[in-house]
């Protein structure tokens, strides 16, 4: 599997990083902004979300997904759109989703299935835009 990393296309991965630090940002800061803070329990009570780690922690995490994607979509020969979605959808749905839920199911967390289908539904499209940019730009 190593091997494959001199062929990963490293302007796509970046790319596909923007893309899906892009995403996370309006996912959680925009589009679902109220259901998410009311899936941790805070819905009268302001974020404290803006010290660095919040931001410079998912996009390594996310670096981490995607270049394991990339070295995947090289080893497993995902060479079109078609099969660049079908990946997506089984990483998307089989580990990021599932794992993104399991976590949330936990005593600790307020409302563990708002919170797991929100995070989850995020890490799945943002998986399909991260194929899709990657089978595009390879």
């Amino acid at each position: 599997m190593i091997q494959f990393i001199s062929a990963i296309n490293w302007l796509g991965v970046l790319v596909a990083l923007i893309a899906y630090s892009i995403l996370g940002m309006l996912w959680f800061l925009l589009f679902f902004k109220k259901q998410y803070a009311k899936s941790l329990g805070k819905e009268n009570e302001k974020l404290q979300n803006s010290a660095p780690i919040f931001f410079i922690g998912p996009m390594i995490c996310s670096l981490f997904i995607i270049i394991a994607s990339a070295l995947l979509m090289q080893a497993l020969g995902i060479d079109s759109y078609a099969k660049g979605i079908e990946f997506a959808l089984i990483v998307g749905v089989g580990y990021l989703f599932s794992n993104t839920v399991n976590i949330a199911i936990n005593p600790n967390m307020p409302k563990p299935i708002p919170y797991g289908m929100i995070s989850g539904f995020f890490h799945l499209v943002g998986i399909l835009i991260v194929c899709t940019i990657l089978v595009a730009m390879s």
